[in-house]
This record gives structure tokens, sequence and C-alpha cells, in this order.
């Protein structure tokens, strides 16, 4: 009995660390919490004894031979369970571009042609920045969505080209933190975090920028590029996006977040659509 007394200890250290190791392999991947690690690497454990026991009649606790099956058997079942899961959780950034299009716009996808170039003006214009927000935001406040730069109403990618030429560097990398660097402005840093871009190639061969928006654990507002301070509550309702009045932000923050207190950026408590 004392050698079960002291190996217990020992095993449930073993399977911690064995865990810790696992989700530092695995990372955001896995999808697995530390305690169900921790109960996987147990079972490995009690795994490898039972078929030590089994296999091997005879063998003691505290043998080499058993403490190597064991621990061995813990260390496989781990890394197997981990790279199960792994492999089953999809990529919330993952976006099947074809099906979007040919979808068309919902309350959880919205098409724009440019994100800076006005397309009947033909010149960049501040003003196409500031829809891109508001549908950004409006997706965040809602149950979230995809928003598609590159694409015309009738789902018809037709690429980045005159966004990209707006740039001084006109490729990806540049488009995103031009766009990250807009969305701090207008909605904040924490809100623009939130978002995940991608660019996938449409099947037509043209590159569109998708960006992922799940809900935001808070409400998010629009600041008016003119001003600087008064900002917007943007929601999706149906297909479009649309802005509250005072009386509706406040309805809508307390039944969609539960009524918590909202506070601006600088940290102080504020009425919603101010």
């Amino acid at each position: 009995m004392v050698e079960y007394a002291i190996g217990l200890p020992i095993a449930l250290l073993f399977s911690y660390l064995v865990a810790l190791a696992m989700r530092r392999v695995f990372r955001e991947r896995l999808p697995l919490s530390l305690p169900v690690m921790i109960l996987t690497s147990i079972l490995g454990t009690a795994i490898g004894l039972f078929v030590a026991g089994w296999f091997i009649p005879g063998l003691r606790l505290w043998e080499p031979l058993t403490l190597l099956i064991a621990f061995g058997s813990s260390i496989l079942v781990t890394f197997l369970v981990s790279g199960l899961f792994a492999g089953l959780r999809r990529d919330p950034g993952d976006v099947d571009v074809a099906a979007l299009l040919a979808a068309g716009e919902s309350d959880r996808v919205e098409l724009k042609e440019t994100a800076r170039w006005n397309v009947r003006e033909g010149k960049k214009d501040p003003r196409m920045e500031q829809v891109i927000a508001k549908t950004v935001a409006a997706f965040l406040n809602s149950g979230g969505g995809t928003l598609v730069v590159g694409a015309n109403d009738d789902g018809e990618a037709l690429g980045l080209e005159r966004d990209l030429a707006t740039l001084r560097v006109p490729d990806a990398d540049r488009f995103e933190l031009w766009l990250r660097d807009m969305l701090s402005t207008l909605l904040g840093r924490n809100a623009a975090a939130l978002p995940i871009v991608r660019f996938p190639t449409a099947p037509n061969g043209n590159m569109v920028c998708a960006i992922v928006c799940p809900p935001s654990p808070r409400p998010v507002f629009v600041t008016h590029a003119k001003d600087g301070a008064s900002t917007e509550l943007w929601v999706r309702v149906g297909n479009s996006t649309r802005s509250f009045a005072v009386d509706e932000a406040v309805e809508y923050v307390a039944r969609h977040w539960g009524g918590r207190r909202v506070r601006s950026r600088s940290g102080d408590t504020k009425h919603p659509a101010t």
C-alpha cells in the first residue's frame, strides 16, 4: 500500500507535466482545457499499467520496465488525443469564399467592392473607410459575420487592385496593416484586434479580403471621423447595417450584453450612442 501512496502523487505530477507539454506543442489549436488534458494523461498511465501487468506477469510497480511502459503510454495517449482534437478543430479564420459569394449577402455576410476607393468618383475616399468600420462594428455587435472586400453585390469577385493601388506598398500585408490601423482609430484597439483577416482567392482567380468578425464581448462604438468625439452603435439587422438611436442603443446593450455597464476607451462610464 505504501508504494501506491507514493506512486499516486508522482503519477499526478507526471500527468500535469505531460498536459502542459502538449498544450505548449499544440498551442491555440488544442481546444481541450488543462484539467481534461491531465485526466487524459492519467488514463494513459492506467492503460500502460494494465498492459504491463497483463502481458508481463510478475512486474512490480517501481521496476524500470513498468515505469517506462506506464509513462510512455501516458505520453502516447495524450499526444494522440491532442492531435485528434487539434486536427478536428476548424480554424475560425477559414473562409470558403466561393460559398460566400454564391450565397450572397445575409445577416452574416456583407459584400463591398472596395474599402478605400470611391468607384463612382474614381478616387480615394475616407467615407468608404467609415462604411467598412461601421459594417465591422455591426457584425461585432451582433452575432458575428464576414465582410468580403473586393466583391460586388452580385457576388462577383472584382479583386483588391483599386484599394491596393492607394497604398505605398500594394500588397496584402500592407492592406491588413492599414485596415487594423483604421479600425483602431474608429473602433478602438480592443475591437480592432477581434476580426480575423484573410486573403482568399475567388474561383475566378481574383484575390479578395475576408474580414471574419466574431461576436464582441462588449459594445463596440464607431467614432465619427470628422469630430472624433461623438460615437454611434451600429448593429446588423437582416442583411443591412443600421445605426441605433440613443434609446434603441440603451435597450439593445441591456438585452444583448446582459445590462453590463458600457465604458469608453478612456475607461469612463458613458451612455451608448452619445
